[in-house]
């Protein structure tokens, strides 16, 4: 049943960033990183229990960190078009106050 989320998880590194949720892939890879250390906890061990849980972990580290990439782009690209703002407005005022 768990190596469904992992194959979801797989799935979903053809969705675009932005659609992906950063909680619900946090939660998945807090669980499989969880799961796994308690996969070595236990006697006996469980080794295939472990494996996917791992392999969850791992997809939702991938997933957190094209979500972050994501937000940087976005932050740099927002900082940018601010620049342009305020240049173009530094600009237009001075065009409109030696007209005046």
């Amino acid at each position: 049943m768990k190596w469904a989320l992992v194959i979801a998880g797989i799935s979903d590194f053809a969705r675009p960033a932005e659609k992906l949720s950063l909680t619900q892939n946090a939660a998945l890879t807090a669980t499989g990183l969880i799961w796994t250390r308690w996969c070595f906890v236990i006697r006996p061990q469980n080794y295939l229990l472990a494996a996917v849980n791992f392999f969850l972990a791992g997809v939702g580290i991938v997933q957190c960190s094209r979500i972050a990439a994501y937000y940087r782009s976005e932050k740099a690209l927002a900082a940018e078009l601010r620049d342009e703002v305020r240049e173009a407005r530094r600009e237009i005022e001075g065009a409109v106050g030696k007209k005046a």
